[in-house]
């Protein structure tokens, strides 16, 4: 199901938590997340949150663009994307 093992002390206990929140674009975004039962898919990755806050500083412009995603996860860095 899952590439990365999830146990106890593996430090992914945020994974576990069934809701992320972030704040992007002057909006609060709430994600459910579901680990043990749709593994990858299903869980905000700390890749894209980094993503996410490197084009909150404008660097590259987003506005009139054609952007796709291509990613595991719950769509955070599309979502955020999108709002920009």
């Amino acid at each position: 199901m899952a590439l990365v093992p999830y146990a106890e002390g593996w430090g992914l206990q945020g994974l576990r938590s069934p809701w992320a929140t972030f704040r992007f674009a002057g909006r609060t975004l709430r994600l459910r997340q579901d680990w043990q039962r749709l593994g990858v898919a299903a869980v905000v990755w700390d890749a894209a949150v980094v993503l996410c806050a490197y084009l909150e500083m404008g660097s590259v412009d987003l506005r009139d663009r054609a952007v796709i995603e291509l990613g595991a996860g719950t769509g955070l860095l599309g979502i955020v994307a999108t709002l920009l």
